[in-house]
């Protein structure tokens, strides 16, 4: 059995979707959600349950700053755990150096947008569709992507891209590109998990 750890510091709708696609799956289990946020609302999404009858209850470690940056604790939990793939679902922090070692090519990240553009720090959320719009592009989409030392720097797994209007809106944006996310996310992070081939979807 394929044991996932998800990170997260939102409201944890890409998080509930994997976790609602892989309930029951034969191969692959969520086995711990970690959040930097003691408000967000991946932790009431978790209580509640996921899946389409809720049943899928999964345990929920909230850390700060100092354990995460300042300790081994969490790279000790997740190797206690037996993790085989990290998954970042909406997490703002950047992961630090012995993370990223302990686990390498083991951790996966979605972005809200068609990288090498639109990437880097302070480019999350609104502030990439706010961008996009900005630049008046004419598609935006979603990057996965492997995890490294740097934001939104390592090697790409996945894009899929959604067309723009002119009039469209940062959050006209940002609905499309959710769709990408709800869509995708799950299925590859289940095709990394089993080796399967992963092409991208224009």
């Amino acid at each position: 059995m394929k044991r996932i750890a998800i990170f997260a510091s939102g409201s944890g709708s890409n998080a509930e979707k994997i976790a609602g696609y892989l309930t029951d799956h034969p191969d692959i289990e969520v086995t711990l959600i970690l959040s930097n946020n003691p408000k967000a609302g991946i932790i009431d999404r978790a209580r509640r349950g996921f899946g389409s009858d809720q049943k899928l209850h999964v345990p929920v470690l909230v850390f700060d700053r100092k354990t995460f940056y300042e300790s081994d604790r969490i790279v000790q939990l997740l190797q206690k755990q037996e993790i085989d793939l990290i998954v970042l679902a909406g997490f703002m922090w950047l992961i630090p150096e012995a993370l990223v070692k302990a686990f390498p090519q083991k951790m996966i990240n979605i972005h809200p947008a068609l990288l090498p553009k639109y990437g880097g720090k302070g480019m999350y959320g609104h502030f990439v569709h706010e961008a996009v719009v900005e630049a008046g592009e004419l598609k935006s989409g979603i990057t996965i992507h492997y995890v490294n030392e740097q934001y939104d720097e390592g090697n790409i797994l996945f894009q899929a891209s959604c067309a723009l209007e002119p009039s469209d809106t940062p959050e006209d944006v940002a609905r499309k590109v959710q769709v990408l996310e709800h869509r995708y996310y799950p299925e590859i992070v289940e095709k990394v998990l089993l080796n399967h081939e992963i092409t991208n979807h224009e």
